[in-house]
């Protein structure tokens, strides 16, 4: 049997919130055998650098799908083995089932050409 435990920042509960550092909530997903097994929303501490890294790591998180992220923060990901898929938006569920499928692939660039709050960088 495999599992995997696979984060979304969000919200409002249904859609991906693009900027993960300003996101609410993560959606965790449980998936054991390539299918879902659950989901638990959990709210992060506050953002600060390195921090939902650290966090979703805690929560067994093996992958993350975000809209943007930055550099840095794919760097924290990345050494704590948690795979990064950038370029999601819109439906939670839909942005999963794709990826269960095979079908969802990084697309997105790391943001580095602006700077917001609570923004991309870490």
């Amino acid at each position: 049997m495999s599992s995997e435990k696979i984060a979304i920042p969000t919200n409002d509960k249904v859609n991906v919130e693009e900027h993960f550092g300003q996101c609410r909530q993560f959606a965790i997903y449980t998936i054991i055998d390539g299918e879902k097994n659950g989901v638990d929303f959990v709210s992060p501490p506050d953002h600060a650098p390195g921090v939902f890294p650290q966090f979703l790591q805690k929560q067994g998180a093996d992958t993350i799908i975000a809209g943007g992220m930055g550099g840095r923060a794919i760097d924290l990901f990345k050494g704590r083995n948690i795979t990064v898929i950038l370029g999601a938006s819109g439906n939670l569920e839909e942005n999963l089932n794709t990826y269960l499928r095979g079908n969802l692939d990084s697309k997105g660039e790391p943001c580095a050409h602006h700077k917001h709050d609570g923004g991309c960088e870490d």
